[in-house]
């Protein structure tokens, strides 16, 4: 299959043609029209009248007032600024990276855009527990949530609050099953040297497993600055699967920790775990808006042990049914056709 460029020159928005509204009754507020050309959907509901959304507005129309709030236009993921998502697949995938690899044999089976380097997002914490794992640091240690944990790059939340003390064997269960960013900084900090020793052990492990597309600068995923290709994302996967406690930790479906005096759920942010027609050992999922939606996964499916990456999905859900989508073809008769004309080489570790 082809490989997009990488050229810098993004896609640019569609434009659309600008109109003048007509001001609602009951003297309602005057919307100030968005700077860049935005798509619009109007939607009639019984007890609110005509709602029109825009990736900028969102205006409710009563009979007697209207209310407006502003919102942020989506970001464009790199690969969307790339034009990675105008490559055609044969599945019709909405992922703009993908891959799938035989285990055993390394055999390529599906490829799109395999050498194509994106934000991994999350997908960086089976790094951060391939390292601690391989540093046979004692699970028992109890390691605390400070300050530095908490994350000043994106703002997002968490129920580990400053203070929390939790194992390191739960601290990396958390940050490999539910993908808690402040559990995965903890280890980080915790590794003899710190944070700065624990992303060059990082960058070094993944210079040792041949993954020269892959660059790491902090163990959460949080920052865009975390880089890889689907090529070494699978050789990545492949040697964590070696470890039967990152293949234990990241297809649990649930746990209970204690913080404080609370018994705190958490839960895997893959639901194909629990879908009786998958058979996964291993998986990671990511987001940010850069990175777009991402899953990794080594899973048997029609009689093989394989490893699938599929990056820079566009669409909460689209990252599964691109899955879906996968293991219907390899377990349909057409899976091993279409599979040798899609893409004879192989990935070596």
């Amino acid at each position: 299959m082809p490989t997009a460029s990488l050229a810098a020159t993004g896609t640019q928005p569609s434009k659309t043609k600008s109109t003048k509204a007509a001001k609602p009754a009951g003297g309602a507020k005057k919307v100030r029209s968005a700077k860049a050309p935005v798509k619009t959907r109007v939607v009639k509901t019984a007890k609110t009248g005509t709602r029109v959304e825009s990736a900028r507005t969102v205006v409710k129309v009563s009979p007697r007032k209207s209310v407006v709030v502003q919102v942020e236009p989506a970001k464009a993921s790199f690969g969307q600024q790339y034009g990675l998502h105008r490559t055609d697949d044969p599945l019709d995938l909405k992922s703009s990276v993908a891959l799938v690899v035989d285990q055993d044999t390394n055999q390529v089976l599906l490829s799109k855009n395999p050498h194509a380097v994106l934000p991994i997002a999350s997908i960086t914490k089976l790094m951060t527990g391939l390292v601690v794992t391989e540093a046979h640091q004692s699970l028992d240690d109890v390691l605390t949530i400070s300050q530095d944990d908490v994350d000043t790059e994106k703002g997002s939340s968490s129920r580990l609050l400053v203070g929390t003390q939790l194992t390191r064997g739960e601290m990396m269960h958390l940050a490999l099953m539910s993908s808690e960013n402040r559990a995965a900084n903890a280890l980080g900090r915790h590794y003899p040297g710190g944070l700065p020793a624990f992303v060059q052990a990082m960058n070094a492990k993944a210079q040792l497993l041949g993954m020269h597309d892959t660059r790491y600068v902090e163990p959460t995923g949080l920052s865009s600055q975390n880089q890889s290709s689907a090529r070494d994302l699978a050789v990545l996967v492949n040697a964590a699967y070696s470890h039967p406690i990152l293949r234990e930790l990241t297809t649990s479906t649930d746990a209970s920790v204690a913080v404080g005096r609370r018994q705190l759920q958490f839960h895997t942010t893959n639901g194909l775990v629990r879908n009786p027609s998958w058979e996964i050992g291993l998986q990671k999922t990511g987001y940010i808006s850069e990175a777009g939606r991402c899953l990794v996964m080594q899973a048997h499916l029609a009689g093989r042990k394989l490893i699938m990456v599929l990056l820079d999905s566009a669409g909460k859900y689209s990252r599964i049914g691109d899955a879906e989508r996968i293991r219907k073809w390899l377990t349909s008769e057409a899976g091993p056709a279409l599979g040798s004309a899609l893409a004879p080489a192989a990935v070596h570790n």
